[in-house]
């Protein structure tokens, strides 16, 4: 069992050592690169990593691509802002040992966010399909919360895959401008109407469940800043698509 390991990349010099550094598991790692102007084309090569150039297709159909460029068949797809907890490797390390008994292995997601680990806010779990065949699986989603999916059995890793989110509150307002008219311009293609009672309930209710219902408030500070977020992000998102 080789591994490939890809990960697409736009000025992602601030992360992309961390991820690199984490691959110690895979036999290949390639990096997709859709034009940079700092220096994570730089900073990959010199980890080794294969760096390939290409025009931006979209999240999808981008890391499909890296699927299709690697040397190998098994693919173990992260972000730039991602890495492998110790505890991941060793179990991907064992599978390779053994040999692999599915098709493709889900792995929880750990973020970080403004320096803490956040376990509740519905952001623990967070499962993600990452490790997979690239013969039984393919990426989905034109926009926003692109996923994997697969014709196969998936087995279930219990370590974590780390996901460093953002830094600082500003940080978190540039990335939410950017997805939510990502989210918008989704909503307005698959011509959902949002209505008035959507753009003053859903946002309220998003609130609610992220820091109440999910238990947002045991993240302290931070938790209370994912809820607000979250329904600014739900509410930019349907003001964007508003047609009125």
């Amino acid at each position: 069992m080789k591994i490939s390991a890809t990960i697409v990349t736009l000025n992602e010099e601030g992360n992309i050592a961390r991820a690199i550094e984490s691959l110690r598991c895979c036999d290949e790692i390639l990096v997709v690169d859709s034009g940079s102007v700092d220096r994570t084309r730089e900073l990959a090569e010199k980890l080794g990593a294969r760096v390939i150039e290409t025009g931006w297709r979209g999240y999808a159909r981008q890391k499909n691509f890296a699927a299709e460029q690697a040397l190998h068949d098994w693919i173990l797809s992260i972000d730039a802002d991602e890495a492998l907890s110790e505890a991941l490797e060793a179990e991907i390390w064992g599978i390779k040992k053994v040999g692999p008994r599915f098709d493709g292995y889900t792995m929880p997601r750990l973020a970080q966010y403004c320096g803490r680990w956040i376990l509740h806010s519905g952001w623990y779990p967070d499962r993600k399909l990452r490790l997979y065949r690239r013969d039984k699986s393919m990426w989905v989603g034109d926009y926003v919360h692109e996923s994997v999916r697969m014709a196969g059995d998936a087995g279930h890793l219990e370590s974590d895959l780390l996901h460093f989110t953002c830094a600082s509150l500003s940080q978190h307002l540039k990335t939410l401008d950017r997805y939510t008219t990502l989210a918008a311009e989704e909503l307005v293609v698959q011509q959902q109407k949002v209505t008035m009672r959507r753009l003053l309930v859903d946002p309220a209710w998003t609130f609610v469940r992220t820091y109440f219902v999910q238990r947002g408030f045991l993240d302290g500070p931070e938790g209370l800043s994912i809820a607000w977020m979250a329904a600014l992000y739900t509410f930019l998102k349907y003001a964007k698509a508003y047609r009125g």
